[in-house]
């Protein structure tokens, strides 16, 4: 089990944040092309699970296509069975059950993978959640994984109490300053990756290159 959770954390070698703003998630991880023969845009740890339902999976990616998949498979189960779509709460507990019938047997290995899952509830409003390899899951304003995941822990825990009232471009930008923070670098649009829903009908999407660089400039034009 802690082996999981070592790879888990340092497999991909990438830190990622996710936030939860008034009505607005936001998750934001680095973007690294093992390869520059590699098509950039299909390197990703950003993924859609249902229109409004998004995730961000750090680990070995591998691990992180299958525990997708599967979280894939259980949300359109539970639109076919109940006729409405799975609220975020639910498929995150669905999927730490089943993270934690790996922990239960040796002849099963656990996935080394860490999911922030994120959407906006009809009934409660935004949610980010995280699931980890034992079975463990719960809800956050603020949240990360990865590599540095120490560092911005402690950057989020200064802002707790002014995220829950962040507007869109507020929830953007402070995930963006954090991750920059704890790596300690500038980055340009293409070397991070930002995804976002917005409000009950909202979609989850991926924000493209020119959003992000519009984003990394407010920022910058804040800092002068």
């Amino acid at each position: 089990m802690e082996y999981a959770f070592k790879a888990a954390s340092s497999a991909s070698g990438l830190t990622g944040i996710a936030l939860r703003g008034k009505d607005t998630c936001v998750v934001v991880t680095q973007r690294k092309v093992p390869d520059r023969l590699v098509v950039p845009s299909s390197v990703s740890h950003v993924f859609n699970i249902t229109s409004k339902i998004g995730c961000l999976a750090t680990g070995m990616i591998a691990d992180c296509h299958s525990a997708i998949q599967r979280a894939r498979y259980e949300a359109a189960d539970f639109e076919f069975k109940y006729g409405y779509s799975i609220p975020p709460a639910v498929l995150a507990k669905r999927m730490a059950d089943i993270a934690q019938v790996n922990t239960q047997s040796a002849s099963m290995r656990p996935l080394a993978v860490v999911m922030m899952i994120v959407g906006v509830d009809d009934e409660k409003g935004p949610q980010v959640l995280k699931v980890d390899p034992a079975g463990h899951f719960l809800p956050f304003k603020g949240t990360a994984s990865g590599a540095k995941e120490q560092e911005a822990t402690n950057f989020l825990e200064k802002r707790v109490e002014s995220i829950p009232e962040y507007s869109f471009d507020e929830t953007v930008r402070t995930a963006i300053v954090c991750l920059g923070s704890v790596l300690g670098s500038d980055f340009r649009g293409s070397e991070i990756e930002v995804a976002a829903v917005q409000g009950v009908q909202g979609k989850f999407r991926s924000l493209t290159e020119e959003e992000i660089e519009g984003h990394l400039n407010a920022i910058a034009d804040e800092n002068d």
